[in-house]
């Protein structure tokens, strides 16, 4: 299962709205996290949060599609699949009754860099997710009579998250293109053939190499004693054999020296155009202005781009930006748009082109800086209001780079200038490190 980013939206759309009203705090407070690393080489990250009577409970793997080898896409994910399918204590599809059953919400989600386990529960119920979770780190069945069936699953989650979803499909396809050698350039759930081509031996193999205790961590936030519930878990998980810890993906995508251009004919009701620029991820401080940088370009219905292609000229039906800078390896900033009908991608890419040039000559106004700013602040404190949106955070610092890192997000915010802004926008909106993708819609084939 692949997390949405419905919840960041709602978050994002509430601070845009409060973000010219409400101006920034003078101090970020410091998170007070006990980190704690088990004799078997699990971390444990604790963050007590008593504003609700509820505790989220999280398992970091640090294995994602990063990992994977070609030919054998979307293994990270199958297994996720897999890992419900029963321990010898635990019947398949138990953990998920088993959660409900004590008033509990559980899920699981596969991404590029990891993958991750999660439940909340109320503090006295905590225990059993804990004890879930550590028994299936180390006793997952992963029975082969369960494997072909679920195979047909991932594959109908992947027609219809990707091959029937038309922006998905092209975001893959620029994927592919962007990166040469990058194991980013595989799909997270896979390609179809390789999901075809995967066995139960392959999963074993892949469970048995990365959910280990020293290639994973727990993150737990919300009502809790950190005394207590430590206990708990060095019980539960500190008894598990820690093996041989996997190396890092170590793959460097060599430098883009020309534009590259991908083309996708496809069922649609509209024609989509995106572009996505090669971009440093949280290790380097450039990417907080980039991060400054695509709200303003695309973020709320004042933002450049929405207000000019969608609301003024009316020639592109929605536009947005994405820029996850919260990853492992380099990323990508990308803009995408769905052209309205009877208008020519051409125009709206044209139109773009146009915005992205201002912000590489002229610097934004102090205005919409602060604006900008304001709303990323905004969004981080609604973000803080839930006890699953702070686990998050933490776990994607820590699985990225480190987890304290995020002391430091705020204040870095705060000091990105206007000459910043500009200064990003030359150094990696250029069309010699960009990767253009346009879906051409096609009729439905007669059958």
């Amino acid at each position: 299962m692949t997390p949405t980013r419905t919840v960041l939206r709602i978050f994002a759309s509430l601070a845009t709205l409060l973000a010219g009203y409400f101006p920034m705090p003078a101090q970020a407070q410091a998170l007070k996290v006990q980190e704690t690393i088990l004799e078997n080489g699990l971390k444990v990250l604790l963050l007590e949060d008593h504003d609700s009577p509820a505790v989220t409970f999280q398992v970091w793997y640090r294995v994602g599609s990063i990992n994977e080898q070609d030919g054998k896409s979307g293994l990270s994910h199958f297994l996720e699949h897999m890992m419900f399918k029963g321990t010898d204590k635990i019947g398949p599809e138990e953990y998920t009754r088993l959660i409900a059953k004590n008033g509990g919400r559980s899920n699981a989600f596969t991404s590029t860099d990891s993958t991750v386990y999660f439940a909340t529960m109320s503090r006295d119920k905590i225990g059993i997710a804990i004890d879930l979770e550590a028994d299936r780190m180390a006793n997952a069945r992963l029975d082969a009579t369960y494997f072909e069936p679920e195979k047909k699953v991932v594959m109908e989650e992947r027609r219809l998250r990707t091959e029937d979803n038309p922006a998905s499909s092209l975001g893959e396809l620029i994927g592919a293109v962007a990166y040469l050698v990058h194991p980013y350039r595989r799909p997270v759930v896979g390609w179809m053939k390789d999901i075809e081509g995967l066995t139960s031996d392959d999963i074993k193999a892949y469970y048995r190499k990365y959910y280990l205790p020293n290639n994973a961590f727990v993150v737990v936030v919300g009502d809790f004693s950190s005394k207590e519930i430590l206990e708990k878990i060095r019980a539960t998980f500190g008894k598990i054999s820690p093996g041989k810890k996997p190396p890092p993906a170590g793959v460097e995508e060599p430098p883009q020296s020309g534009e590259r251009r991908a083309v996708l004919k496809k069922e649609a009701e509209l024609p989509l155009i995106s572009q996505a620029y090669h971009a440093p991820n949280l290790r380097d401080a450039d990417s907080l202005p980039l991060e400054v940088l695509q709200v303003i370009l695309a973020s709320g219905r004042s933002s450049r781009l929405h207000e000019d292609l969608v609301y003024r000229k009316r020639i592109a039906r929605w536009i947005d930006t994405d820029y996850s800078r919260v990853s492992i390896d380099p990323t990508l900033f990308s803009v995408t748009a769905q052209v309205m009908p009877g208008q020519n991608p051409a125009e709206v890419e044209k139109a773009i082109d146009t915005q992205l040039q201002k912000v590489r000559t002229e610097p934004v106004s102090a205005r919409e800086l602060e604006k900008a700013k304001n709303q990323i602040e905004a969004g981080f404190v609604f973000g803080q209001d839930s006890i699953f949106g702070q686990a998050m955070r933490l776990g994607q610092y820590e699985t990225a780079a480190e987890w304290k890192l995020l002391d430091g997000y705020l204040p870095g915010i705060r000091k990105v200038t206007a000459e910043d802004v500009l200064r990003v926008a030359q150094k990696y909106l250029q069309s010699d490190r960009r990767t253009v993708g346009t879906l051409v819609p096609t009729k439905e084939e007669s059958r």
